[in-house]
């Protein structure tokens, strides 16, 4: 907790934050009954077992690691010193991976205490022998016991499929190479247990830890530590292998839904199982996981017309007869349709969005089924309904009025975010993630935007440093939602938040001016830091000049002066940090590339060419590089689409062919390709052309 603020997942500075108490000498112990007074309080602080349980129950996390976990305290027959984290542990669906129980309580009477609970303990390994923090083995046993971790993921999801509310303790001992001196530890924690009886210090409460962990750490002249830390990365290893072994069981789930037939709804086998999260689950083979994942609003669009014998006067306050039609839409379903049909694959690419248990949810599972897309990223939510858009529509097709029901977009809930952080863990362990784009649009996608940011960006950077992010802006007035991740996320010069964003010139100016004024982003050091390392001197000014005075070559008398006078450039210059590519829709002045490389490549022995409407300015750390692509000859039958089928043709191809913008040659290819996928859709009465499927990368 940050100033009263719950937090999950921090950042480097808020963990130097939270550990630097002389600094901090404020920052406490955090239960589940400190944290109304806490948040009230604004305090600083970090939770116990208890508090996190409750927190990643919140949230949808079903994993999470620790050393060890509270218990029953010795003498609490007189005391009652029962720590808060077993109630906690039996109110909250998380699996909770530590080295047992802290070796200064009460093992026996804590085993005994959660069995009263109805928390299942497993013991990680080969025998049932339940560890004692230090000591791979307490003299304790318990009823059950695993050995890798998809048995301890099964026994998670089993509970899942019940509807239990209770977590279960899996309890991995000490490793191997640390069990001699865990022996010698244990004897100073003994000695540390007498002295805090003796001195009256096992009165103190919740100082009683640590104080004891102190006084062990002097007993071992600091080797306890060693094998504290060495416990909590064991204990964090197989917390997360068990983590992506349940993510894999979630992957193939279409979602939460009610198990009041059996009756399939597809020609696929299903099960049915009751409780609280009635899953419907595919028993053929798992899909292959997606090369994309397009994560926003589908939406089911409901469109009345009066014929055109109605006269409008008679329209009012009464029913006139006329076509009503049914249509799947949505940006990000829009894009997902787009990047299915240029790919000639249909495990490809997801579409990760929310559905409701009700007739528009089945009809757009059913119409993304039929296109031959894959369905099992639409995500049920219970107690929603699916999004829609009802419109009344003049004789002549124009907009009279229109409802939009779009609140399971605005409330995707936290068991949603759950499915996405499992995507996330699954996809990330496999080794080709950088070659994946995760793309969103942003509606109220925040808090996945930063999931995807931190998780594959940062969290996997070390292994996996090319996963790519994606954004559409979808809107003028949703389009500085992006600033909010990166807020939130820009802290590394070397290497922006965002991979792609695709604006069209209202959206960029938009983003510009929300980083400049309402989150300041200009003023931090990092950003000039980044700008600095770009190196852009009054050479590559000139050329933009030079290129500003370019003709258009399907409009003879437009030239490109826009670039540079409606600040198109400077925007884009100064929004590099957080956008490693932007890729400008100009509406019939065509798509306009601005894109940043660091260290070699392809595009370092590249020159400038004005007269292909490319500049290339090469800086020490990488190349700037800003590319004009003029639009193809289009026939225009309904715009609607064209934009999206734009993006998902584009985010299909980086995802085929990861070096897509790798040099010109490549980069116009891939533009123009982008482009034909507009073109066809312009021409179409639908929201992305069915042509789509003759283009072929």
């Amino acid at each position: 907790m940050i100033e009263g603020r719950v937090k999950i997942g921090l950042v480097p500075s808020e963990l130097a934050r939270l550990a630097d108490t002389k600094r901090n000498p404020s920052v406490v112990k955090l239960s589940r009954r400190d944290l109304g007074p806490a948040v009230s309080k604004k305090a600083d602080g970090g939770t116990t077992c208890s508090a996190t349980l409750m927190f990643a129950s919140l949230v949808g996390i079903k994993v999470f690691a620790t050393g060890g976990l509270g218990g029953v305290h010795r003498g609490a027959e007189n005391s009652m010193d029962v720590s808060a984290d077993l109630v906690e542990l039996s109110r909250n669906p998380v699996g909770l991976v530590s080295a047992g129980v802290k070796s200064i309580l009460d093992i026996g009477r804590t085993l005994e205490y959660l069995e009263t609970l109805g928390v299942p303990v497993v013991s990680y390994g080969q025998t049932t022998d339940f560890p004692a923090f230090f000591s791979p083995k307490s003299g304790y046993k318990v009823s059950w016991n695993v050995d890798n971790p998809f048995s301890a993921a099964e026994i998670l999801y089993a509970q899942e499929q019940f509807g239990m509310k209770n977590g279960t303790l899996i309890a991995v001992p000490i490793p191997q190479q640390f069990e001699e001196e865990g022996f010698e530890i244990q004897k100073a924690v003994d000695q540390a247990v007498e002295e805090s009886e003796r001195n009256d210090i096992a009165k103190l409460g919740k100082e009683v830890t640590p104080w004891l962990l102190n006084r062990v750490s002097e007993l071992t002249q600091g080797r306890s530590q060693q094998s504290n830390i060495a416990l909590l990365r064991n204990t964090a290893q197989v917390g997360g292998c068990i983590a992506v072994e349940y993510a894999k069981m979630a992957w193939d789930y279409s979602g939460n839904e009610q198990a009041s037939s059996s009756v399939s709804r597809s020609n696929e086998s299903t099960v049915y199982l009751k409780g609280q999260s009635n899953l419907r689950r595919k028993t053929s083979k798992p899909k292959i996981s997606p090369k994309l994942v397009i994560i926003g609003s589908s939406a089911v669009d409901v469109t009345a017309r009066g014929s055109e014998e109605t006269a409008s006067a008679v329209a009012v306050q009464s029913t006139v007869s006329g076509k009503i039609s049914l249509s799947v839409g949505g940006v990000a379903r829009n894009i997902a349709e787009a990047s299915h049909r240029v790919s000639g694959n249909e495990d490809s690419v997801m579409l990760l969005s929310p559905i409701a248990d009700d007739m528009f949810g089945d009809f757009l599972r059913r119409e993304t089924a039929a296109m031959g897309m894959r369905d099992d990223g639409l995500l049920v939510q219970p107690d929603h309904r699916t999004a829609s858009c009802s419109m009344i529509l003049d004789r002549n097709g124009h907009l009279v009025t229109g409802i939009a029901d779009m609140d399971i977009v605005k409330e995707f809930t936290s068991q949603a975010v759950a499915y996405v952080h499992a995507l996330v863990v699954a996809v990330a362990n496999e080794p080709t993630l950088g070659d994946r784009i995760f793309g969103s649009t942003p509606s109220k996608y925040c808090c996945l935007g930063r999931q995807f940011v931190s998780s594959c960006g940062d969290k996997y950077s070390s292994t996996l440093p090319e996963g790519k992010h994606s954004s559409e802006p979808t809107s003028v007035l949703k389009s500085t939602t992006i600033l909010q991740v990166v807020a939130e996320t820009f802290n590394d010069t070397a290497r922006p938040p965002i991979s792609y964003i695709t604006p069209n010139i209202l959206e960029l100016a938009q983003i510009y001016n929300g980083a400049r004024e309402t989150y300041d982003l200009f003023s931090r050091e990092s950003w000039w830091k980044a700008i600095d390392d770009f190196s852009v001197g009054s050479g590559f000014r000139t050329e933009l000049e030079h290129l500003s005075r370019a003709k258009l070559p399907n409009e003879a008398s437009s030239t490109m002066a826009f670039l540079i006078r409606d600040g198109i450039a400077q925007m884009a210059l100064n929004l590099f940090p957080f956008f490693e590519h932007l890729i400008i829709k100009c509406g019939s002045a065509g798509v306009i590339v601005f894109m940043r490389t660091s260290g070699e490549s392809e595009w370092t022995k590249q020159a400038s060419t004005v007269n292909e409407r490319c500049i290339v300015s090469h800086g020490a750390k990488g190349s700037v590089v800003v590319a004009h692509f003029s639009a193809l000859p289009a026939t225009v039958v309904n715009v609607t689409g064209a934009g999206d089928s734009l993006v998902g043709a584009l985010l299909s191809r980086l995802a085929e062919r990861p070096n897509a913008f790798a040099n010109f040659r490549h980069l116009k290819e891939t533009i123009d390709f982008a482009q034909q996928a507009a073109v066809l859709t312009l021409a179409s009465e639908l929201a992305v052309s069915p042509s789509l499927s003759e283009l072929r990368m």
